[in-house]
């Protein structure tokens, strides 16, 4: 029988549903329609960010879809230019006014920023008082690999709930995950279907394996449900976007099948060990950081 569990539970008993509508690199003129077209279909997960400059589109679809909004789980980050305690705490209002919502679900920091983890630090204990103030649900972290998540822990009085992470058949981040399950962390996969790997032309993607073609083909599915499903039978939270309306209802049909022990061997198996995405140590305030707007 396949598992139709749609939900996890995050370390502090708060739940969200399993799959997400991701909108990264999503044009706001785009985005508004897209979260409407997911709500529909059955998404309750949006995740959004500070940087990606379409917080306030993500609250528009929310709001059109006619979904009441204590049945959206709502997910943004903090970008580092508001790094720092007061600075953290002002951008959560900034995210909160584009939402149109007091309470957000679930807010990040979006990158560990290495060079200047003071500020990093200050911006947890930020959020560490949205949350003990009951304007958050749920705090965590993106991008933080070991070292980081180390650093972080040895002063946080409240465990993050996720980190979520580049995640997807080609690069699997075991130690992460690992790291992240030792403390009760969920992880969190943002290109859950390897998209940022067929970005670069020198790059095969994952939507075209072979293994995970045959594997679809097997169950009558497409290659993007087989790795969805993958993260949701290890336990993983998964962001997949799309800005197509068959795509997003596709990425949602992933709860009517079961892969095998040995499939998802195989899917494992894939692993190349290879980031696509930006390398968290060369995230600097000098190279990205940018102001974000006020509401």
């Amino acid at each position: 029988m396949a598992n139709t569990t749609t939900t996890l539970t995050l370390n502090n008993g708060v739940t969200l549903p399993s799959i997400g509508l991701g909108v990264f690199q999503t044009p706001p003129a785009e985005t508004t329609a897209a979260v409407e077209s997911a709500l529909s279909i059955g998404y309750r997960h949006i995740d959004t960010a500070a940087a990606y400059a379409n917080e306030r589109e993500v609250g528009d679809g929310i709001r059109n879809s006619g979904v009441a909004r204590e049945d959206v789980f709502i997910e943004t980050k903090l970008w580092i230019s508001d790094y720092g305690y007061d600075t953290a705490l002002h951008g959560f209002e900034k995210s909160a006014a584009k939402l149109g919502v007091d309470q957000i679900d679930l807010l990040l920091l979006h990158q560990p920023l290495p060079t200047r983890f003071d500020l990093t630090l200050d911006a947890y204990r930020a959020m560490e008082k949205l949350l003990a103030d009951g304007k958050v649900r749920a705090i965590g972290i993106s991008n933080f690999m070991p070292e980081h998540l180390t650093k972080l822990l040895e002063v946080a009085t409240v465990i993050p709930a996720v980190n979520q992470i580049e995640l997807h058949p080609y690069f699997q981040q075991r130690e992460v995950q690992a790291l992240n399950a030792a403390h009760g962390i969920l992880t969190q996969a943002w290109s859950p279907i390897g998209g940022i790997t067929s970005y670069r032309g020198d790059t095969k993607s994952a939507l075209e394996d072979p293994t995970l073609l045959a594997i679809a083909t097997a169950h009558g599915k497409s290659a993007a449900q087989v790795m969805l499903r993958w993260h949701v039978q290890e336990g993983r939270s998964a962001i997949p976007k799309s800005v197509k309306a068959a795509r997003i209802a596709e990425n949602f049909n992933v709860f009517d099948f079961e892969l095998s022990p040995a499939e998802l061997a195989a899917i494992d198996a894939l692993d190349t060990g290879v980031r696509h995405g930006p390398v968290p140590d060369a995230i600097t305030l000098e190279t990205y950081g940018r102001p974000i707007p006020e509401a």
